[in-house]
C-alpha cells in the first residue's frame, strides 16, 4: 500500500498525456509507472479486464481506466479548482474541445505518427514493452508491437486518398491554436480546463513528442508548442477562467471546424448505434458498427470524402457534452445557442437519444 496514486502509462501513450497533466496541475502525489509487458499482464488485464493504459490506482487500491472517468474520479476527491466551467457557453465549450481531442484529433495523431515517425516508434515501443532487451531486440519487439496501431489508419479515415486533406486539416487547426494561445495561456483563460486536458493527449505525445511531428507544430505554431510545455509543466492549482463567461473569438475558427469535420460522421454515429441496439437487444455493444463517410478540405479547398468506423465509445463522450448542455434553460440556453449559431453549431448540437449508452466494468451497454 502507499499513499501515493499510481498513474500506470508511458510517454509514448496518447491518453497517458492528459492524466499526466491533470495530475501536475492538481498537485496530486503520484508516481508513474511503465507500463510495460508485466505490468499489462499483470495488473493492467486482471484489474481492469482490458488491455489499455493509462490505469490510475489509488492509495486505496481502486483502479479506474479510461481518462474521462479517471479525471471524474480524481474530481470527487480534489475538487479544488475544478477544471468544469460551471458557466453556461465555457462549460459547453470545455467539454466539447475533449469530446474532439480524445476523438477526432485520432485522426491526425495517428497518421503522423505512423507515416512519420514509424522508425523512432518501433524503438520507443519496444523500450517501454520490453525495456530488459538491446536496443536491436526493442527494435524488433516495436516492429511487431506496432502492427496493430499501424494497420489501424485505414479505420481511422487514414488513407492514400485523405492524408492531404488530413495534414491541410491539421495544420490549419495548428496554425488558429497558435494564434489563440498568442493571446491566452489555455483555451478558456489562466487555468486549464477539461478542454485543454482532451487537447494535450494527442497534442504532447504523438505531436510534439514524436521527432517529426515536433519539428511540424514548432516551426507552424510555436504558441502551441509553448502552450504543450505549460500543460506538462504546469503551476499548481493557478489560473481563472475568463469572467463573464467569454468564449474568445480567436476559438471561433477550431470551433467552426469542430463542427464542420467532426459532428456530421458523430451524428451519422449515433443513428447507426441506436438502430444496432433496437436490431441486437441485449447484446454486448462492440467497439465499431460498421463503416461511414466524412469530409476534410485540402490546403486548396477541394473537399476528399473518406471512410472511417463508427465507433461506439464516441457516444458516450458525446453524452458528456449533452448532460451538460441539454438541461440549460433560459437565457442560460439562449446564450449557449447564439454561440452555437455564431459557429455553425446551432443545429449540429441538437441530439435526441434514442439510447443511452454506459460503461459497466470497462464495456459499454446500454444505460438503464
Amino acid at each position: 500500500m502507499t499513499d501515493k496514486y499510481q498513474l500506470l502509462g508511458a510517454e509514448i501513450s496518447y491518453f497517458t498525456g492528459k492524466v499526466r497533466s491533470y495530475l501536475r496541475f492538481k498537485d496530486i502525489a503520484f508516481d508513474e509507472i511503465k507500463a510495460d509487458r508485466d505490468i499489462y499482464l499483470n495488473v493492467i488485464l486482471p484489474r481492469t479486464g482490458v488491455a489499455m493504459m493509462p490505469v490510475l490506482i489509488s492509495p486505496d487500491d481502486i483502479a479506474v481506466q479510461d481518462t474521462s472517468d479517471i479525471i471524474d474520479f480524481l474530481e470527487e476527491r480534489f475538487p479544488e479548482p475544478s477544471i468544469y466551467p460551471t458557466t453556461p457557453r465555457q462549460g459547453t465549450i470545455a467539454r466539447l474541445f475533449e469530446l474532439y481531442g480524445d476523438e477526432w484529433m485520432k485522426i491526425p495523431a495517428m497518421h503522423y505518427r505512423w507515416n512519420y515517425n514509424a522508425e523512432a516508434m518501433y524503438l520507443e515501443f519496444g523500450k517501454v514493452s520490453q525495456p530488459e532487451l538491446s536496443e536491436a531486440e526493442q527494435i524488433e519487439v516495436g516492429k511487431e508491437t506496432c502492427k496493430p496501431f499501424k494497420g489501424s489508419l485505414p479505420i481511422l479515415g487514414v488513407t492514400p486518398a485523405t492524408e492531404k486533406a488530413v495534414e491541410a486539416s491539421y495544420e490549419q487547426l495548428l496554425r488558429d491554436l497558435d494564434a489563440h494561445f498568442a493571446v491566452h495561456p489555455y483555451l478558456l483563460g489562466t487555468r486549464p480546463s477539461i478542454g485543454d486536458f482532451g487537447m494535450i493527449g494527442p497534442l504532447y505525445a504523438h505531436q510534439y513528442r514524436d521527432p517529426a511531428s515536433g519539428e511540424i507544430m514548432k516551426r507552424i505554431a510555436p504558441n502551441v508548442a509553448k502552450w504543450v510545455e505549460r500543460m506538462m509543466a504546469p503551476e499548481p492549482k493557478t489560473g481563472d477562467f475568463l469572467s463573464g463567461d467569454q468564449i474568445p473569438e480567436t476559438l471561433y475558427p477550431v470551433l467552426r471546424r469542430i463542427f464542420e469535420e467532426q459532428f456530421p460522421p458523430l451524428k451519422a454515429t449515433v443513428s447507426a448505434l441506436a438502430d444496432w441496439i433496437d436490431q441486437n437487444p441485449g447484446e454486448p455493444i462492440p467497439r465499431a458498427i460498421g463503416k461511414q463517410s466524412f469530409v476534410l478540405k485540402e490546403a486548396d479547398g477541394t473537399a476528399v470524402t473518406g471512410g472511417r468506423g463508427m465507433f461506439t465509445f464516441e457516444q458516450w463522450m458525446l453524452q458528456r457534452v449533452l448532460d451538460f448542455y441539454q438541461p440549460l434553460e433560459g437565457a442560460r440556453r439562449q446564450s449557449v445557442d447564439t454561440l452555437l449559431e455564431e459557429v455553425g453549431g446551432k443545429e449540429a448540437m441538437q441530439f435526441d437519444l434514442r439510447h443511452r449508452v454506459a460503461r459497466v466494468k470497462n464495456q459499454l451497454v446500454v444505460e438503464g
